[in-house]
């Protein structure tokens, strides 16, 4: 079973495009939580990474805070995370 990935994103940052269309291109499946538009979900990411920089994976228990795409692929492969 896959795991369940979760991206917290805002629209104009060039990371988070990075990192979905790497996911995308990888062929994951993701939701994708735009925090400028969803106040909520800031407070929810920020819990959960412990800061306020996008983008921000969770995959499972696992959390990617303020990455590019190369420390995606090894987080990733580390974790064992498969599409």
């Amino acid at each position: 079973m896959a795991t369940e990935l979760t991206l917290y994103s805002r629209e104009w940052c060039s990371w988070c495009v990075d990192a979905k269309d790497y996911l995308t291109e990888r062929g994951y499946d993701f939701t994708e939580i735009d925090v400028g538009r969803d106040r909520d979900a800031y407070k929810e990411m920020t819990e959960l990474s412990e800061q306020t920089y996008v983008p921000t994976l969770v995959a499972g228990d696992e959390v990617l805070a303020n990455f590019d795409t190369e420390q995606l692929e090894k987080f990733l492969n580390v974790h064992g995370i498969e599409p």
